[in-house]
């Protein structure tokens, strides 16, 4: 099988090893004439981000460059990149990277038009309609990892530098017109970042699988999302240049963004305020915190995670599921527990105010209390 294809669904997707060179071509299929690229510090001088530059600059696009980026963009970040946005006079934006460089490069786009501030624009209700929708800039999304799917994403997390709050910022225009998913691009990647970023997209799909929200479509995704990750990933994980397995990977990562649209639970509703109080990488928290989070809500999705397991060829129903996803992360590397990480015993309560008011709380099949993500995140450390 050739692992090539043109895709609309959820959006322009061009598939394939050496894609990149498509490009200069996306910039103008979008009407970009200067666009700026934007990625995170860790890849600005790698020979990727070099080769993409260097398609640009032929085509007379220019060599636009932000790469002022944290691991969890914060709007400070942010703030800068509108900044250089302006001064360089860009018509667009190339958001190139993993999850922080794709997330950032949507919200320079996003917010380079607006004149509110970007939390008024967070996840809740209609806010998203507060936004001048004429005013955001195209955006092409060019992913060098294989697990947030943020490339297929209409949202990005922003972190409150001030309160280490992760906010959700949405709407429907950030959703890339464009995106370029070569794997090519994820060679390079160290086998920690293999491993981290492959189950933050086994994450996505476990958490939309077990979402009690009603969306069938999302559903299947998500189960095939498993499945490619459980294939593929050790794969990838075991040999960096595994064309067939980083192609696969990096379907599951889209895949798994799109499933979530079902909605997202407990693992997520932890990591994200982790993330923020301690800047761990967010699908290694994810990874940690999947086998407590399993555990709690196994009264509510054994019986779904018994078909799944049937299809996944895993033996033992939920039990063997769970058992299968320990066994997974110990073979990639991946901590054990919480305290592994950083997290302490004394932010306990401020990591639990955090996941309250974290939108993935309401995606949870069980209802996600204080009294009982106290008892999850103790059980993680």
């Amino acid at each position: 099988m050739t692992l090539t294809g043109n895709w609309s669904y959820p959006t322009t997707i061009k598939f394939g090893a050496g894609r990149i060179a498509e490009l200069a071509d996306a910039c103008a299929a979008t009407g970009m004439t200067r666009p700026l690229l934007v990625t995170d510090r860790g890849l600005a001088d790698l020979p990727i981000t070099t080769q993409a530059l260097d398609i640009l600059e032929t085509a007379g696009l220019g060599r636009g460059l932000f790469a002022d980026v944290d691991p969890n963009p914060n709007e400070k970040n942010l703030a800068s990149g509108v900044e250089a946005y302006h001064a360089g006079g860009h018509d667009g934006v190339i958001a190139f990277g993993g999850g922080s460089g794709l997330d950032l490069g949507k919200m320079v786009a996003f917010m380079a038009g607006q004149t509110r501030p970007v939390w008024d624009f967070e996840d809740i209700g209609d806010w998203w309609t507060r936004a001048d929708a004429k005013a955001i800039a195209p955006i092409i999304a060019v992913p060098t990892t294989a697990g947030t799917g943020s490339e297929v994403g209409r949202a990005s997390v922003i972190t409150n530098s001030e309160t280490h709050a992760k906010k959700i910022i949405f709407h429907p225009k950030v959703l890339p017109s464009i995106v370029i998913c070569d794997p090519e691009l994820t060679v390079g990647m160290p086998r920690f970042i293999t491993a981290g970023t492959g189950l933050d997209a086994f994450a996505h799909c476990v958490e939309a699988y077990s979402s009690p929200h009603y969306h069938p479509m999302s559903q299947g995704i998500a189960l095939e999302g498993m499945r490619l990750v459980k294939d593929y990933l050790p794969r990838a994980y075991a040999d960096g240049t595994d064309l067939e397995a980083r192609a696969q990977m990096m379907s599951a990562a889209m895949m798994g963004a799109t499933a979530f649209q079902k909605g997202l639970g407990a693992i997520h509703a932890m990591s994200h305020p982790i993330g923020a109080h301690f800047n761990t990488h967010h699908g290694t928290t994810n990874a940690v915190c999947m086998p407590a989070v399993l555990d709690f809500n196994a009264p509510a999705i054994a019986d779904r995670f018994q078909q799944a397991s049937a299809y996944l060829g895993i033996a033992g129903g939920f039990d063997g599921f769970r058992a299968f996803v320990q066994d997974l992360n110990d073979s990639l590397g991946i901590p054990r527990r919480l305290s592994d990480l950083g997290v302490t015993a004394e932010s306990i309560p401020a990591l639990v105010e955090g996941a309250l008011v974290d939108p993935s709380c309401g995606g949870n099949p069980i209802e996600l209390t204080k009294a009982n993500l106290t008892a999850l995140f103790e059980t993680a450390l």
